[in-house]
């Protein structure tokens, strides 16, 4: 099983719109290390979901159900989704200060590479990260 880090604009789609839906296509994603990472993703892999913009913080984690596929609303195929589903909110929202403040996230890449929306996170990290949550 691998760990990800998927960053949404709570304005354009929250948690609350991802709990709200049984099921939910990842897609937006157009970066190519990003793009990577979206290939790369199983069924029953697990993704926690960042807001970005004035949040700033991991809000809830999700399942990853289908395996990467073409993005249907873009005619190119090197554009790829994925399916997901909400499995919870975290107890208690982990910012990017908290994350920044915690020497161990120095090479992160949240830390790092701001600007990539989709990313893995490392064992040691995504279990550091749901104990800071509880």
């Amino acid at each position: 099983m691998s760990y990800w880090l998927l960053k949404t604009e709570p304005s354009s789609f929250s948690y609350d719109d991802l709990e709200a839906r049984a099921q939910a296509v990842w897609d937006g994603v157009s970066n190519n290390q990003a793009l990577l990472h979206l290939r790369a993703m199983r069924k029953g892999d697990q993704a926690l979901i960042y807001h970005t913009g004035g949040e700033k913080a991991l809000v809830g984690t999700a399942e990853i159900v289908s395996l990467p596929y073409p993005d249907p609303k873009r005619n190119d195929p090197r554009l790829v989704v994925v399916d997901i589903r909400s499995t919870g909110r975290l107890a208690r929202r982990v910012t990017l200060q908290e994350i920044k403040a915690d020497k161990s996230f120095a090479s992160f890449a949240l830390l790092k590479n701001s600007r990539l929306s989709v990313m893995s996170v490392p064992q040691a990290l995504w279990k550091k990260l749901l104990a800071m949550a509880d």
